[in-house]
């Protein structure tokens, strides 16, 4: 493992999240285009990530791609991953790295279609990544080294914020920023529609409302306080917003939040539990 700025990178299924995680890294200079190549499957596809990025990309060519490669992305959707893995295990050596991005896919799945033991890492990006706000969490199985556990959240940071977890709290990362954006996208939504029903134009309610959430979290990370002491700081007695979060609370809406994450960790628990079993079966048959 390289750590000295010269790593080279595989991402193996550059769509949404895949080609979200090539122009974050290129972006922040943690590879040049000459030190990354991306599979994709279709060469329209291609074509169009090589234009974008300036560096190679092609449709399919996953065996070629990895040979040379530090770390290895494996972007696909999670039940193409075992297959992936399959593919390119003769072509693995034991001091290369894969980083799984497949939400409910555990790390043994991979572990099991390898040839001989190697670092794996699995990882739980959201969407905002796409604009280098990702919340990204990360666990790793016991070949990973520690120093190869900091070029992963090195190259992680690069589109984010990266936290370290227990793989067995994978599913409360999906739960919680993997699901978490349309949440707040939904936040967002009411917001703009409180806005309209109020007379402010469409314009007005969406840029106030974008810049609100935006500016909250903001001062959250900055400031280093608690959510609870910043809502008090704008709390006045008999104002407006001690009615409002009145209102909010009579609506149950700091509850619902936790059952929906709670139930969204449940729900990829059980997805992951369900695929492991399925995958599992197609192994023994």
């Amino acid at each position: 493992m390289q750590e000295d700025g010269n790593n080279r990178v595989a991402i193996l299924g550059a769509g949404n999240m895949g080609g979200a995680l090539l122009g974050g890294i290129l972006k922040s200079g943690f590879v040049k285009p000459d030190q990354v190549v991306a599979t994709t499957k279709s060469e329209e596809h291609a074509r169009v990530m090589r234009e974008k990025y300036g560096c190679p990309v092609t449709a399919g060519g996953n065996r070629a791609a990895v040979q040379g490669a530090h770390l290895i992305v494996l972007a696909t959707k999670p039940h193409v991953v075992p297959l992936v893995v399959e593919e390119i295990r003769d072509v693995l050596t034991p001091d290369q790295v894969l980083i799984s991005l497949a939400a409910a896919l555990p790390m043994v799945v991979i572990e099991k279609r390898l040839r001989e033991a190697m670092p794996v890492f699995r990882a739980m990006p959201n969407i905002p990544v796409v604009v280098g706000e990702g919340a990204v969490g990360v666990c790793a199985n016991r070949q990973a080294k520690p120093e190869q556990r900091k070029v992963v959240e090195e190259m992680f940071r690069a589109v984010g914020v990266v936290c370290s977890v227990e793989e067995d709290m994978m599913d409360a990362v999906t739960g919680l920023s993997g699901s978490g954006p349309a949440y707040v996208y939904m936040v967002i939504e009411a917001f703009i529609a409180g806005g309209l029903k109020m007379g402010l134009s469409r314009e007005v309610s969406t840029k106030l409302a974008e810049q609100t959430v935006l500016g909250a979290a903001r001062h959250v990370q900055n400031s280093m306080l608690h959510p609870a002491i910043l809502r008090d700081e704008v709390t006045t007695p008999g104002g407006t917003t001690i009615v409002a979060i009145h209102e909010l609370e009579r609506h149950g809406l700091r509850s619902m939040l936790i059952s929906a994450i709670e139930t969204a960790t449940r729900h990829a628990k059980e997805r992951s539990q369900a695929l492991a079993k399925k995958l599992d079966q197609e192994d023994e048959g």
